[in-house]
């Protein structure tokens, strides 16, 4: 009785104190308007699992500014690019700092990464570090080969799949192309291979990635009502620190396994993969804040969790949109037999000379944006935004899912048509215009855009290009699914399925040699 008393107070203590801040944080600042919350939930109910698709429908209610409260964290939510453009650009300093959530604690080594770190020295070095050393057009150029042989590797594999007449599941080869790509250039070689790894087998490390986009996607109910965090009733801080400590085991490996081979290489020691610069920049008595060992760990899984899923879901997405619309998966590729021809494979220099393929892309992106919410932003002082004021402490996320919808910007917002950026060629992702954003703008935006970007180009256009392909059998273009789900990015709800032809001489994906370090 006496604990069923005390509970019973404790809940009327929370409610009354929410329903008291609430309404004098109305009083004391001039709020962008929005739904009236529950106490201790605030507008949770209203959220669901896609949570950009209903925000979209509050903004058409309360304006392209609004205030939303997940749990006790007051969020404002801008849905259009003149939004976007005044909290990421006019205001961009007053929302740069990161909310403190419990992944970037007990996953990202307590804020040690770049993604995660609070605004200051240590991640204003750690962004410059990212663009001038470890994501530079000098690196990206060094394992071009790294890109282009794990692509040829994967339509190998599509062309032995296809000759035994089976369909093919995109999802996985293309996770598996990007998983390589990035375990190669960041770790120096693959870790889902059999014998990789004396300390993880592939099943494992696969397990590991898998978790880390679902943890990363998923809200933990402590972040949003904190007097709940110790109970852990999700049982989310006990999931995060047990995949925590399995990937510090496989990172502690992966950086001895580096640093012995420094060892043994001496003064002759050539730097192979991004572990080795990390390593070498770690050492280095100039940086103004050093680098840890937990930082370096940090940063790996930066390029993972960033890296891997988002390319491969671009991609995904952009093969769904030109099945599903024959009539542009016809431009692209004539458009590729035009540049290219028939006697090589599509490479990344080819990109600039392929407008239409471009406008697919972008076109996929507007529409299907590997993040449709960006990743939330933290207010570090008060602000004023469009006339409403944004008190310092409020997260701040832009709903790049509702900009791509928005009709006064797009003619015919739901329909996939590439066409429409050749007549706006001066449109691009790369944070300048805010009507298609999926990498974000500003000082926090995502730094692996140009990997990524051509990760996206080279991958599409080699699967265009080397095959023909076509719905299941029985499959019309309208019964495709194009229902999407939310993790830490929008996949497909049901993993895209088709059946290809090999249009090239199979020598063109033969293997070639590494070329040796430059």
């Amino acid at each position: 009785m006496e604990l069923s008393f005390l509970a019973i107070s404790l809940a009327a203590i929370v409610l009354v104190t929410t329903v008291l801040r609430c309404r004098q944080n109305s009083r004391k600042y001039n709020l962008p308007p929005g739904p009236r919350p529950w106490p201790v939930i605030g507008n949770l109910n209203l959220l669901g699992p896609l949570t950009y698709r209903p925000l979209h429908e509050l903004s058409l209610r309360y304006g392209p500014l609004m205030s939303v409260w997940v749990g006790s964290v007051r969020v404002v939510v801008g849905s259009t690019a003149d939004a976007a453009r005044m909290l990421l650009k006019t205001n961009d300093e007053a929302f740069i700092d990161r909310p403190r959530l419990s992944i970037g604690r007990y996953l990202f080594y307590n804020y040690s990464d770049m993604f995660w770190a609070p605004y200051g020295a240590y991640w204003s070095q750690a962004r410059k570090l990212w663009h001038t050393e470890l994501l530079s057009e000098r690196q990206l150029k060094l394992h071009e080969h790294v890109r282009r042989e794990e692509v040829k590797a994967m339509l190998r594999d599509l062309h032995a799949a296809s000759s035994m007449g089976r369909v093919v599941a995109f999802r996985d080869h293309l996770f598996m192309l990007n998983l390589n790509v990035i375990s190669r250039m960041v770790m120096g070689k693959k870790y889902i291979a059999e014998g990789a790894s004396s300390v993880t087998t592939p099943e494992e490390f696969r397990w590991m990635i898998d978790e880390l986009f679902v943890v990363s996607g998923s809200l933990n109910i402590g972040d949003v009502i904190p007097w709940l965090n110790p109970l852990d009733l999700q049982g989310y801080i006990g999931r995060t620190k047990r995949l925590s400590r399995m990937m510090d085991r496989f990172l502690e490996h992966v950086l001895d396994e580096h640093t012995e081979r420094r060892r043994r290489e001496g003064d002759g020691f050539v730097a192979k993969d991004m572990v080795d610069l990390l390593l070498q920049l770690a050492e280095d008595p100039n940086m103004e804040v050093r680098i840890q060992r937990n930082g370096v760990k940090a940063f790996i899984l930066d390029t993972i969790s960033a890296g891997t899923d988002t390319s491969a879901v671009t991609i995904e997405w952009a093969l769904s949109e030109l099945l599903k619309n024959p009539a542009a998966l016809t431009m692209a590729t004539e458009e590729l037999d035009r540049v290219v021809g028939r006697d090589r494979l599509p490479t990344e220099g080819d990109a600039s000379s392929l407008p239409f393929l471009q406008a697919v892309i972008k076109e996929s992106m507007r529409l299907h944006p590997a993040t449709p919410l960006l990743s939330p932003r933290r207010c570090q002082r008060d602000a004023v935004v469009d006339g409403y004021s944004i008190p310092a402490g409020t997260c701040v996320a832009v709903n790049v899912w509702a900009i791509g919808r928005d009709p006064s910007v797009w003619e015919e917002p739901n329909e996939f048509r590439p066409e429409r950026f050749l007549d706006r060629s001066t449109v691009d992702v790369k944070g300048q215009n805010f009507e298609l954003l999926p990498f974000g703008s500003g000082r926090r935006m995502c730094p692996g855009i140009g990997l990524g970007l051509k990760m996206v180009q080279l991958t599409l256009s080699n699967l265009l290009h080397a095959f023909a392909w076509r719905l299941p059998d029985g499959m019309t273009v309208e019964e495709l699914n194009m229902e999407e789900r939310l993790r830490f990015t929008m996949p497909r709800m049901i993993p895209l399925e088709a059946a290809g032809e090999s249009k090239l001489a199979t020598h063109l994906y033969s293997a070639e040699p590494e070329p040796l370090p430059m």
